[in-house]
């Protein structure tokens, strides 16, 4: 596009040259200017990405996007350079960007994109779609977990010029979040994996948030050749109906259900799982097509990921034997129920990147399904924006895995820690099985000596635990 381009689908003000410069590419990091790049500015926290104008211009950006007011300096210095300086409407780089990728998006009508959304296995669950569908198509998918208000244009504005589906991971924190992306985005198919009680806190109740994860549906598009998008949500699911019948029917979009239930439209049975806490399934299609899958990544819930991936792949017309195979080759992400091996060290599934009582849950279940000679040991931290519901669901939590086949629970952290601490002893727990610490180095300095390597260790927390530091201290000790 040229800046001209750029400012006209954003309403962005062009201070600074003459609108001509060809703009191939858009970073937000200054030090990721490449020739023709965009730059974008924003005021962080830590630092003012307009202070880095004059920087991302030396490093050869064609057009420099400002949310403040622009130094003289930096438009004499673009002015000689032949580049442009431009300001973002009400200095909002975020509406910005959602701009431009809408506009990009609009230019590519023959994309597919499929959207994922849910209160938990997103990014499983986009992992596995860019397996299943990249044996049909040539797929760009979200990095990492770049899924919000920046990261989703980001990943919009990033395909390549081959690319044919866009797998687009679209996470939220307050209603209105997914709304914006779709209207980016406009994904011809779409995931809800769950409704759970991730923001809880900031959403208030779990309907808030199966309306929130709803707003999928809002800017979705029938892809070329279609007359319909299609939603895939979980039969099981208990606020399917309530979207399908409330958001999706209105917006004219199709409903595929998918489950273990005889009316799942894709289903999974013979569901099992070997001694490495890996799954295996039978799939089945609308059309009588059948598969049978065997996944490298542990847990009995990965099954449901499975069918949310399998189901787009069915639906895109991939073929789905070559997809199931193609997501079982697929190991665990970092830190994602991720099982690190070291010698005469314990194994340790470091599941630490993030967490939802759901996901702790699943997480115990890993560690009890698994083969072990040894203890199998849960070590839990604070789950992070549950607000109000906090303590319920700390405790829940805690009296969850009282009930598991632990042999030591370690629990890290504050009040919330304390909560699951209370609960697992209040449902009959073994006080001389619970350890309690304030802080991860003081957990690890008494329980990092006493394992073997015949244990297995479970690290699971929200990010902002910080028990990521717990797994590498138990493994690489």
């Amino acid at each position: 596009m040229s800046a001209r381009d750029v400012c006209l689908a954003t309403g962005a003000a062009l201070l600074e040259g003459d609108g001509t410069a060809e703009v191939t590419g858009v970073t937000i990091d200054s030090r990721e200017v490449r020739p023709h790049a965009a730059f974008v500015a924003f005021a962080g926290e830590r630092t003012d990405g307009n202070r880095y104008a004059r920087a991302a211009l030396e490093a050869g950006a064609s057009l420099v996007v400002l949310t403040a007011e622009p130094d003289p300096a930096d438009l004499e210095l673009a002015g000689r350079l032949g580049s442009c300086v431009a300001r973002a409407a009400d200095d909002d780089g975020t509406a910005f960007m959602l701009a431009l990728a809408g506009a990009w998006r609009e230019r590519n009508p023959q994309w597919l994109v499929v959207g994922v959304t849910g209160s938990v296995g997103k990014t499983t669950t986009k992992e596995m779609l860019a397996c299943a569908l990249g044996t049909r198509y040539r797929v760009h998918a979200t990095k990492g977990n770049l899924n919000n208000l920046l990261g989703v244009p980001l990943t919009l504005l990033s395909a390549p010029d081959d690319a044919e589906v866009l797998v687009v991971e679209m996470g939220m924190n307050h209603a209105g979040e997914l709304t914006r992306l779709s209207h980016a985005a406009r994904p011809n198919v779409a995931v809800v994996t769950n409704v759970g009680t991730s923001h809880i806190g900031n959403l208030g109740s779990r309907e808030n948030i199966a309306r929130a994860k709803a707003e999928v549906v809002s800017g979705m598009v029938a892809a070329e050749g279609r007359e319909r998008p299609t939603l895939v949500l979980s039969a099981a699911d208990d606020f399917t109906d309530f979207i399908a019948e409330r958001f999706c029917a209105p917006a004219g979009v199709d409903v595929l259900r998918v489950g273990a239930a005889p009316s799942a439209d894709v289903r999974a049975t013979g569901v099992s799982v070997a001694g490495d806490g890996c799954a295996e399934a039978d799939l089945s299609f609308p059309d009588g097509a059948r598969a049978h899958a065997r996944l490298h990544v542990p847990g009995r819930h990965m099954v449901a990921d499975l069918l949310d991936a399998m189901a787009v792949a069915w639906e895109l017309g991939a073929d789905v034997s070559r997809a199931a195979g193609a997501v079982g080759e697929m190991r665990p992400a970092h830190m994602r129920l991720e099982v690190v091996e070291r010698p005469h060290r314990p194994r340790v599934i470091d599941d630490s990147y993030n967490a939802s009582p759901s996901s702790v849950a699943a997480a115990l279940d890993v560690l009890c399904s698994m083969e072990c000679a040894g203890r199998r040991v849960a070590v839990l931290g604070e789950v992070g924006e549950l607000g109000r519901e906090s303590a319920r669901l700390h405790g829940y939590i805690g009296a969850y895995a009282a009930a598991k086949p632990i042999d030591l629970l370690v629990v890290i952290g504050d009040e919330g820690a304390a909560q699951v601490a209370e609960a697992a002893r209040t449902m009959g727990f073994s006080e001389d099985a619970l350890e309690s610490f304030d802080s991860v180095d003081s957990a690890l300095a008494v329980i990092a000596p006493v394992l073997t390597e015949d244990d297995l260790v479970l690290v699971k927390a929200s990010r902002s635990a910080g028990l990521d530091q717990f797994a590498k201290g138990v493994y690489d000790r």
